[in-house]
């Protein structure tokens, strides 16, 4: 059955059937991290929200290009272009080559995003690699007058800009009131006004990433590279441009005044932005100091943390919320996620120990149909995973003999959990959490030892009964014995 999918588009402000320009291909470029430091949970939301997007995707039956660059170099430390390069800053301090350190925390980063079964974009471009696109992009916006030179910088000129166009669609401000109270005192600054961004930046003396440009030693503006290599690996008009809220202002705005202005026209027809991670509210990340990275959830190495969560407990934690929500931090709230993603785990474990009957009793009907009908309203996944609650509930009613189910709604149920748990959601089960086809083994022994002590109480050797159900209880195993046989699971 063809699937139809809706999601909010930013730039228009509503909901939208997705039609690729080019089917059965789609493209989507996301802006990746600037790694200079450990990713972090505000870093571990985008990147699990396009990848749901990449997954459903792919499952509904289109071939996705999907592009997540690197910024390694032009990310300054505030965002009206002054400051260290955050990667050349890091470098210096630790005495490090930038590239050493970009290449460090890339591969940290890469780990923690494999942990959280997070899969790996079709092409992953650095913004160093793409220098030479980049003055050629910057030659294409000062001719057509949309940008100026200014002591061997390059600025984009809004103010022009906003005459022909309108900066300011993408985020909805209104930069005519903003430029009239804001502008700058002359000879205050290289910019001819406070709004105009940085495409290319001379590079001071001490500066150490930087190369020959037609009009400085320099190196890229931040926001000029996301046009650059989004255009480069997508073509002049793209289906999807992801990223996070916080870069809606003033990053994704200026990559659409820079496209107008160097093509004529705008690329993205779909703007994407996941809502943040709040921690008593404010969000969470490197600049305000109150971050908490992924790899310290993974170990509970952390003032704010009462313990350690396996990756997938965090993605869990994410998917719950609907990916346009807000999402607030807090042990209590983790801790909840962690008990639900075990019970959708042991819904799922306990499938493989159904016997299937003649005919079905139980409502798993319209399962499928639901949770395909919540992924297609904008991804809502607090709606899938409502729905696959439901799934459980019935195989804990056929399990407690209060219902049956067939054979083919069984084989029907199975697939269901594995398309949506697995394949779109991205659940995966760890060797921690005791499921999957590769832990037949582990559930096997179990059995065995279950077995050995079935047939010790048959012969009432009560000492063996009880010392199997002490130990298995001892190394974290809950044993209940029922009229139906013995039931375990994992603490």
């Amino acid at each position: 059955m063809e699937q139809k999918l809706t999601i909010y588009n930013t730039l228009t402000r509503r909901k939208e059937e997705f039609v690729p320009l080019n089917p059965p291909y789609a493209g989507m470029y996301v802006c990746g991290p600037t790694v200079y430091g450990d990713a972090h949970l505000g870093h571990a939301r985008p990147a699990i929200t396009f990848d749901l997007l990449f997954r459903y995707l792919k499952h509904i039956g289109y071939k996705v290009r999907y592009v997540r660059n690197i910024t390694d170099v032009g990310h300054l430390e505030n965002d009206a272009d002054e400051g260290e390069d955050k990667i050349a800053k890091k470098a210096r301090l630790e005495q490090l080559e930038p590239m050493e350190v970009v290449q460090f925390y890339l591969n940290r980063y890469h780990k923690a995003m494999e942990s959280l079964n997070v899969l790996p974009p079709s092409i992953e471009p650095h913004a160093s690699g793409h220098i030479i696109e980049q003055i050629e992009y910057i030659k294409k916006i000062l001719d057509h007058g949309y940008a100026y030179v200014s002591e061997g910088s390059v600025y984009f000129d809004v103010a022009k800009y906003n005459k022909d166009h309108h900066y300011g669609k993408l985020s909805g401000r209104n930069i005519d009131e903003l430029l009239a109270t804001t502008r700058e005192l002359d000879g205050q600054s290289e910019k001819h006004n406070s709004f105009d961004f940085a495409l290319w930046k001379k590079a001071a003396p001490e500066h150490i990433m930087r190369w020959p440009s037609p009009w400085s030693d320099g190196f890229p503006g931040w926001h000029l590279e996301c046009s650059t290599m989004s255009t480069k690996y997508l073509g002049e008009t793209f289906d999807i441009h992801g990223g996070g809220m916080d870069l809606l202002f003033p990053h994704h705005e200026c990559e659409i005044a820079q496209s107008v202005a160097a093509q004529g026209h705008e690329t993205v027809h779909y703007w994407m932005h996941n809502n943040m991670i709040t921690i008593n509210g404010q969000k969470m990340g490197k600049s305000l100091g109150n971050f908490i990275t992924l790899d310290q959830f993974f170990t509970g190495n952390h003032p704010l943390l009462t313990q350690a969560y396996a990756p997938m407990t965090i993605r869990f934690f994410i998917l719950q919320a609907q990916y346009r929500s807000t999402l607030d931090f807090s042990n209590e709230a983790l801790q909840a996620a962690e008990k639900a993603w075990q019970r959708l785990s042991e819904g799922w474990n306990n499938l493989s120990r159904i016997v299937p009957a003649a005919e079905t009793t139980v409502d798993v009907k319209e399962l499928r149909a639901k949770c395909y009908e919540a992924m297609n309203d904008d991804l809502n996944t607090p709606i899938v995973i409502s729905h696959l609650f439901d799934g459980v509930r019935a195989i804990n009613t056929v399990l407690a003999g209060h219902a049956t189910i067939s054979e083919a709604d069984l084989c029907e149920l199975k697939e269901t959990f594995s398309t949506f748990m697995f394949d779109i959601l991205g659940l995966r089960l760890d060797a921690a959490e005791a499921g999957g086809a590769a832990l037949e083994p582990f559930e096997k022994a179990v059995d065995l030892l279950l077995e050995v002590r079935r047939e010790a109480k048959s012969r009432k050797d009560w000492a063996t009964s009880d010392l199997i159900r002490d130990r298995l209880s001892a190394i974290g195993f809950e044993i209940k014995d029922t009229k139906e046989g013995t039931e375990w699971k994992i603490k």
